[in-house]
């Protein structure tokens, strides 16, 4: 009993202080969408009140343990070591609630690039209004140089693309000049080389880095947590666990052609007020498709994504 006892009173703490510095640091975060803070909100106080009862409930228990003379000590101990966990959590969550840039790690090869889920990563930063840039990792293993393809495509609707070849040291230098003065945060899929990019920019090994699997040429996630580091006193890089698939369930059908960049001065000339530019005829982002001024693979996107966010919007109902 006494050992489920401390255990209940440090975990606890813990939790109660990381949950309200998040709760802080919320507030000064302004890109957040409003569904979502109040979404955390409202879990807060679901939690907040699941443990006081249990505290409640354990009060006897407690008021036993502390006649015992080392309960004090313990007792202490075990706040003072809550509170540096959550001093060192909200000050992680301050930076990662504020982030300024994301960058998007794409594999250019092993495992091959995911253009679904770097356009659906693009149009959630968008959304955000968080700037984004694109980093095509592993060159050197695409002998065919279809990375460069992938460049043109993002680069001609003004999107940032730097080329890497993490395990050579390639790019390195550009990629940190791009991180100057920014909080970023590191996001794609499991395998694309986000922990070697890191390992490299700090030109030290502070990060596990994965393998690829030799069978379907996918990777394993080895970062299971966020981290958040410092390159100088105003340059933070955050890195995040991998994945394999990304929702962007905030977002409604009916806006998400707003977050494809290249769409909006197109858009303006559909015959119809609405259009969703997937089945009307008279749509001239389908024109500017034809005719090459829209890029016929993140069209092909687009349409995936709509039909993916209009599945689950009726499923609602």
């Amino acid at each position: 009993m006494t050992i489920r006892i401390q255990k209940l009173t440090f975990w606890f703490y813990i939790w109660f202080f990381c949950s309200l510095s998040y709760l802080s640091s919320l507030g000064i975060s302004l890109n957040q969408p409003s569904i979502v803070i109040l979404t955390q909100l409202l879990l807060f106080l679901i939690f907040l009140g699941i443990s006081l009862v249990v505290l409640s409930k354990r009060q006897k228990e407690i008021k036993e343990l502390k006649k015992a003379p080392s309960f004090q000590a313990l007792y202490r101990r075990e706040i003072i070591t809550a509170c540096i966990v959550a001093f060192s959590s909200v000050i992680d969550i301050f930076f990662l609630t504020n982030i300024s840039k994301l960058i998007l790690v794409v594999s250019s090869k092993d495992p091959k690039p995911d253009l679904l889920m770097l356009d659906k990563q693009l149009a959630f930063a968008e959304f955000l209004g968080i700037k984004s840039m694109i980093v095509l990792n592993k060159a050197d293993l695409d002998k065919n140089k279809e990375f460069e393809k992938i460049k043109r495509i993002y680069e001609n609707i003004n999107y940032k693309v730097c080329i890497t070849e993490a395990k050579l040291s390639k790019g390195i230098e550009e990629l940190k000049r791009e991180l100057l003065n920014e909080v970023s945060a590191f996001s794609g899929n499991s395998g694309v080389g986000k922990s070697t990019l890191i390992n490299h920019i700090f030109e030290s090994q502070i990060t596990e880095e994965g393998e690829i699997s030799k069978k379907n040429k996918r990777g394993k996630n080895t970062t299971t947590s966020s981290f958040l580091y410092t390159i100088d006193n105003n340059t933070y890089l955050a890195d995040t666990p991998g994945f394999s698939t990304f929702g962007i369930d905030e977002i409604e059908s009916r806006n998400l052609a707003k977050y494809f960049v290249e769409f909006d001065e197109f858009s303006k000339e559909c015959e119809f007020i609405g259009c969703s530019h997937i089945k009307e005829e008279c749509c001239n982002i389908k024109k500017a498709v034809e005719t090459g001024k829209i890029s016929k693979s993140r069209y092909e996107n687009y349409c995936k994504i709509y039909e993916e966010l209009r599945k689950k919007e009726l499923r609602k109902w």
